[in-house]
């Protein structure tokens, strides 16, 4: 019998997926691993930064500027910050030596890094951003949702305010990147909640690839021009987080350029299939089961109604947020989401968005979780199927679809934009 072999990444490794040819219904993979850039990853940045998107360079923004401050994103997300801060505070420096510049942490809701964390990808001065801190926060417009716009006073008050972050599909924002490193990423917690309303997250534009009609980002977009977000540095990363594409300058543009780029290398059909197998990408963005809900909307995506979801991520952080646990464990998944919805936008809970999504899913679909780091009552709390291997999480699914389940495999739900 002819078998399908594959690696897929699961926290700092790799998991096997061995099948049958007949029972795999197909691959979703994006290009981004056979993606060859022309240059070294400093190259790619370098030469972005000399190239802006219809903006002034770096330098020329930087002049005269005393006060600068720098976006960036904290544990969770991939960003090379010790390839991209390096070129960029040399550049500042050089060009506003009399500047004090500060790195700004965009936590959104997440929980602060830990020192080690943040000696990991940082040298310069550091703030970290603390969405519930209200008296670091101002409030400097209404977005047009109609809710307060509210960011960190630091970001708010800076003579220059920049951003380096990366651009990926971003199961309700569409792609993440530019705009996202305000909202949520330097917001009000009051902010977040709002934007990330229930309405909002189950309108069908509210779904990874698409920008247009998406409120969620139509919001997120006012943010960063009303915060005064001149210039960002965002990257495009293959499999291995390495940086294939750079896009530098003005919000709008160079962040359109950054996602027409990932468009063309994650745009992938749907299959039809019983069981999808799907991932998280590794460490750091399958640290915890909050995260790990955005590799499955990939797996959703290809599915009917009842289809089978296999998630492989290590979730060694655990469930990732007691709010979000609670939303999930306490509830009935199908009976949440609806009251979710019913909410209103003043009134979203905390963590509510990626619970809503969570409980969409596991309303339609069994998702069975694949790790041997997390505690496995907390995943059955949360209406989930643990399994210590991909083999056992494998033989679960024939259990309930048949010897003859066809499979598709999503070596990485975060690098695809599926699309039926």
């Amino acid at each position: 019998m002819a078998m399908f072999d594959i690696d897929v990444p699961y926290d700092r490794t790799k998991l096997h997926i061995s099948l049958p040819e007949e029972c795999v219904a197909g691959v979703l993979e994006g290009h981004q691993s056979e993606f060859k850039a022309e240059g070294t990853q400093e190259q790619l940045i370098e030469r972005a930064l000399d190239n802006p998107y219809s903006s002034p360079t770096l330098e020329e923004l930087c002049q005269n500027k005393h006060d600068i401050v720098i976006i960036s994103s904290d544990h969770t997300r991939p960003v090379p910050s010790k390839v991209t801060m390096p070129i960029l505070l040399r550049r500042i420096h050089a060009a506003a030596p009399q500047a004090r510049v500060r790195i700004l942490v965009a936590t959104g809701m997440h929980r602060p890094s830990t020192h080690k964390e943040l000696v990991d990808k940082y040298g310069e001065e550091i703030v970290m951003h603390v969405a519930t801190d209200d008296d670091a926060m101002i409030h400097i417009g209404t977005l047009p949702s109609g809710g307060s716009c509210i960011i960190n006073r630091i970001a708010a008050q800076a003579d220059l305010l920049l951003a380096e972050g990366f651009i990926e599909p971003h199961f309700f924002a569409g792609f993440s990147g530019s705009r996202k490193s305000v909202l949520p990423g330097i917001a009000s917690y009051k902010t977040i909640m709002y934007n990330h309303n229930g309405q909002f997250i189950h309108d069908s534009h509210s779904r990874a690839g698409v920008l247009a009609g998406n409120q969620v980002h139509e919001d997120m977009m006012a943010a960063a021009e009303m915060a005064g977000l001149r210039f960002i540095l965002n990257v495009v990363l293959n499999g291995d987080h390495e940086v294939i594409g750079a896009f530098a300058g003005d919000i709008h543009d160079a962040h359109e350029a950054g996602c027409s780029f990932v468009r063309e290398l994650a745009g992938v059909k749907a299959v039809p299939c019983d069981v999808a197998i799907t991932t998280n990408g590794g460490y750091p963005l399958d640290q915890n089961i909050y995260q790990a809900v955005k590799g499955m909307t990939a797996a959703e995506a290809t599915l009917d109604e009842g289809g089978i979801i296999i998630s492989i991520a290590g979730c060694s952080d655990g469930h990732g947020g007691e709010g979000f646990y609670r939303n999930i464990a306490e509830n009935d998944p199908a009976e949440f989401e609806k009251s979710c919805i019913t909410r209103a936008k003043s009134d979203t809970l905390a963590d509510q968005w990626t619970a809503q999504i969570f409980a969409r899913i596991l309303a339609h679909h069994p998702v069975i979780l694949v790790t041997d780091l997390c505690d496995h009552d907390m995943i059955r709390a949360m209406h989930m199927t643990p399994a210590n291997t991909v083999d056992e999480a494998i033989a679960i699914a024939r259990d309930l679809k048949g010897a003859d389940a066809k499979f598709a495999i999503i070596p990485d739900g975060l690098g695809v934009v599926v699309t039926r």
